[in-house]
Parts: structure tokens; C-alpha cells; sequence
């Protein structure tokens, strides 16, 4: 099953809720779309949160939106072949896969074309401030 929301922002109240309610499995997977919050400052507090989530034990694909650092070999991630595309991923945390942008997924016999983003009202304030 691929179960979808978005706009964590770090939070993890929405995927508490999503867990408890749908309980899917290993074999599911989760989209969360935009805005997860774990490559917002690139420091303690987003590793902490992704090692909450990986142990969360579903595979979670997340795609990036207007606040978050895009996944990148210079922050440490690597590329891999799922489901059709190209994913970055950690290997610290192998749940959390991060969508390439313009890629193609097959999810259940769907395709997906993936394209993240948006512009951001605190564009210069991040870009000011290092994030």
C-alpha cells in the first residue's frame, strides 16, 4: 500500500497520527510531500529526527519543498535505483529515501513524476543565514 500526506514541518505529531491509524507495514510505503523538516538545518536536530522516523520501520520516501536542503554526494548521500528512478538516501537511515527531481517512480502499477519545491517567502533569510 503507498499512503500519502505532507507538510510535516519537523513535526511529528501528523506521522503519529498516520502511523496509528492506517498501521501499515514494512511493506508499505509512505510519501510524504514536501516539507518534512529533516534537511532543514543539516545538523543534530534534523539527524535526530531521522533517526526517529527510520526506526519507525516503513519506507518513507520524501519529497523536498521550499524549505529543506536538496540531497546532494556533498552532504553525504547517496544514489540508488527504487522503484524505476533515482532516490538519495543515507545509510544510517536507509528508510528515508529522497526524491530526485524530474525521476519516475512506479508505486503499485502508478507512476509518479516528481518535481519538488516552490519558491520560498524566507528564501533570503535561509540564504543569509546558512540554511
Amino acid at each position: 500500500m503507498v499512503y500519502f500526506m505532507g507538510d510535516m514541518h519537523g513535526l511529528l505529531d501528523p506521522l503519529v497520527v498516520c502511523i496509528e491509524k492506517y498501521m501499515p507495514t514494512s511493506e508499505d510505503t509512505l510519501v510524504l510531500l514536501g516539507d518534512v523538516g529533516v534537511n532543514y538545518y543539516g545538523g543534530r536536530r534534523d539527524n535526530i529526527l531521522k533517526a526517529i522516523m527510520n526506526d519507525i520501520g516503513i519506507e518513507m520516501l520524501c519529497i523536498h519543498g521550499n524549505h529543506e536542503r536538496r540531497p546532494t554526494r556533498e552532504l553525504g548521500y547517496i544514489a540508488k535505483e527504487w522503484n524505476g528512478g533515482l532516490v538519495w538516501y543515507e545509510p544510517e537511515y536507509s528508510n528515508l529515501l529522497f526524491a530526485k527531481d524530474g525521476e519516475i517512480y512506479d508505486l503499485n502499477g502508478l507512476k509518479y513524476l516528481v518535481i519538488g519545491g516552490a519558491y520560498s517567502v524566507d528564501k533570503y533569510y535561509r540564504l543569509a543565514h546558512g540554511y
